[in-house]
């Protein structure tokens, strides 16, 4: 499984032309599966469950449509996002599977830095528990997923947020989630850089998906 990362931002739609022609190669089976870590400049995308009202600034970053699952989430800079192209045809048929692996791969990384990572029934991501205005065990998140599966070929993949701007989150409800707040790595206090948490997220994919090699990013 190759391991790829972008040094600079890359355009959403130019991500995601790559993905698409990456899944159906590996589908194909004439490229192997890849994880490819970036950022994107500031932007708003859509997944197949966003419901419109649930955008709540339309003219503050551009707004993508996005085959993934999912609701409204924002990207930018300070966010790791990690697309993730895997054949499930060799590995397990199983959707829900694969999205539980993906949050224990979050939960695994955050451990690293002493953050205890939570998932919660019904509620895709992963979460913490801070206290927050005085009031105790606030659940914030931290980490969005939403995955696309074609030809048992999986392509979108995780945001994590890291130290992005939390007041661009301000424009959308994000995951369709009001009575939550969203939260990051910085945010709770910890000087961590990206780096770390490639490091971090490499180890993590390492221990439940299988070893990885350092490859190009696909753009």
């Amino acid at each position: 499984m190759g391991w790829a990362v972008s040094q600079t931002a890359v355009p959403y739609v130019d991500a995601v032309q790559a993905m698409e022609a990456r899944a159906a190669a590996i589908a194909d089976g004439t490229a192997e599966e890849v994880v490819w870590l970036l950022e994107h400049p500031p932007l708003y995308t859509a997944g197949v469950s966003a419901k419109p009202e649930d955008l709540l600034d339309p003219g503050r970053f551009p707004v993508h449509s996005s085959g993934r699952g999912g609701q409204f989430t924002y990207h930018g800079p300070g966010q790791r996002v990690a697309y993730v192209m895997l054949d499930l045809k060799a590995r397990r048929r199983d959707v829900r599977a694969f999205v539980q692996a993906l949050e224990a791969a979050i939960i695994l990384a955050l451990d690293h830095f002493g953050v205890t990572g939570e998932i919660h029934e019904g509620r895709v991501g992963v979460w913490v528990r801070r206290r927050v205005s005085g009031v105790p065990d606030r659940e914030e998140k931290i980490a969005a997923i939403g995955v696309k599966i074609r030809r048992w070929v999986s392509f979108h993949g995780i945001s994590l947020n890291v130290e992005p701007d939390l007041s661009h989150f301000g424009g959308i409800v994000p995951c369709g989630l009001s009575d939550h707040g969203v939260t990051s790595l910085v945010d709770l206090g910890l000087p961590v850089d990206m780096m770390e948490v490639d490091e971090a997220l490499r180890q993590a994919f390492k221990t439940l998906f299988g070893e990885v090699r350092p490859t190009e990013p696909l753009v």
